[in-house]
């Protein structure tokens, strides 16, 4: 989708400041917000790709608006709704007005930082080999999508040079909708940036990761 949170190459909105000493958490909420979503998001109820979807899924407006944490917040309270944990009328008052719906697991305490280090891998086996080789030139599609996609809009309908072959991934665009993983190639590309952003750029070049339904091939460049 284009929204909010697809900021690259835009103009207006100022340099990024770097807060010196910047501590973890800037206000007591922020702690909470952040074991509730761990908390919550233990239960397997939903993916990662379905967590970013649910907050970046907004107006550009509250997006930009919106603190760090209140998206996740936000984007909690979507999603509890979306797979029954609770109502919306529930969210609304801030308790419980019915028995607890059941989860498939529960992430206690102790478990925690083991969870944590684990993450969540994504790696998946890929019945079609890639179709693309270190080396090759590809473009990528120029789309505007309504739904979630980890293609970032300033990277669309480019041209760049597959420099690392990752295998098979969990393919975010279906998966944030629960779709399935769909696994896919994934790739990074090398874009020089006068590609992404003319010729007035300082820049030397960016490396995108795209997943192989995000790409077309290139023919190669003939020699003079």
């Amino acid at each position: 989708m284009n929204g909010g949170q697809d900021l690259g190459g835009a103009h207006g909105h100022g340099p990024v400041v770097v807060e010196a000493d910047e501590p973890l958490f800037h206000e007591p909420w922020e702690r909470r917000a952040l074991g509730l979503t761990v908390a919550v998001g233990g239960t397997g109820a939903w993916t990662i790709d379905m967590s970013r979807r649910a907050r970046e899924d907004r107006p550009p407006a509250e997006y930009l608006t919106t603190p760090y944490y209140g998206l996740w917040i936000k984007g909690m309270e979507r999603l509890v709704v979306e797979t029954g944990l609770c109502t919306a009328e529930e969210v609304a008052a801030g308790r419980a007005l019915a028995p607890p719906a059941p989860v498939r697991r529960v992430l206690t305490a102790e478990r925690v930082p083991a969870a944590l280090a684990a993450g969540g891998p994504t790696a998946r086996p890929v019945d079609d080999p890639p179709r693309f080789a270190v080396g090759a030139r590809v473009r990528t599609r120029a789309m505007a999508p309504g739904t979630h996609t980890r293609l970032p809009r300033y990277a669309r309908g480019r041209i760049g040079t597959i420099l690392l072959h990752h295998g098979g991934h969990v393919f975010p665009d279906t998966n944030a909708h629960g779709r399935g993983e769909c696994p896919a190639h994934l790739y990074t590309v090398r874009f020089e940036a006068a590609e992404l952003w003319g010729p007035d750029t300082t820049a030397g070049a960016v490396m995108v990761d795209c997943f192989e339904p995000y790409l077309e091939a290139v023919p190669p460049v003939s020699a003079p």
